[in-house]
C-alpha cells in the first residue's frame, strides 16, 4: 500500500533566511499549546542545528519528549526532519516518516512548504493516520504563519 505524501503550502511576509529561523528555532513559540505530545503543556520545543540532532518538546519541569530527529539541516533553504511518533502518537526510535519543509523566495516573503511522506509506514493505521496528518498540517503553518507576519524582522 502507498499513501500519497501530505503537501501543503503557506506564504510568510519574511525572507526565507527569516522564515527558515523562525520555523526552526522559534517552534515553541507558534506552535499551540495542549497540541503536542508530551504530558504536560510544552514551554518549547527544539531542533539541534544540524544532522542528527534532535527534534522534541520540553515541558515547565524540564521534561523532554522526543518527536525525532533532524536528517538534513540545509539553512536557509530546506530542512528534513525524522518524525518517529507512531499512530498511538508515541515516540518510536525504529520508526520513522519524513517531514521536509522548503522556504523559496517568493514576491516580499517566502513560500513555505511541507510535505510529510512514507505515510504508509504506519500499517494498519495509515490512512487514518495520513487523514489526521492531514487535517493538522493546514493548522499548524497557518499559526506559523501568523507568527512570521509580526516578527518577520
Amino acid at each position: 500500500m502507498t499513501i500519497a505524501p501530505i503537501v501543503r503550502t503557506v506564504e510568510v511576509k519574511a525572507p526565507p533566511a527569516r522564515a527558515f529561523d523562525l520555523f526552526t528555532r522559534h517552534m515553541g513559540r507558534w506552535w499551540p499549546t495542549g497540541k503536542t505530545v508530551g504530558a504536560n503543556p510544552h514551554a518549547e520545543i527544539l531542533m539541534e542545528p544540524r544532522a542528527g540532532g534532535r527534534w522534541f518538546e520540553v515541558d515547565g519541569e524540564g521534561a523532554e519528549t522526543h518527536w525525532g530527529k533532524v536528517l538534513i539541516w540545509d539553512p536557509p533553504g530546506r530542512v528534513v526532519l525524522a518524525w518517529q511518533l507512531n499512530s498511538q502518537w508515541t515516540y518510536d526510535p525504529d520508526f520513522v516518516t519524513e517531514v521536509e519543509l522548503s522556504f523559496a523566495s517568493e514576491g516580499g516573503g517566502t513560500r513555505v512548504t511541507l510535505e510529510h511522506r512514507n505515510l504508509e509506514r504506519f500499517g494498519a493505521d495509515a490512512e487514518k493516520f495520513a487523514g489526521q496528518l492531514g487535517g493538522g498540517w493546514p493548522g499548524f503553518l497557518a499559526d506559523f504563519a501568523a507568527y512570521a507576519s509580526t516578527h518577520a524582522t
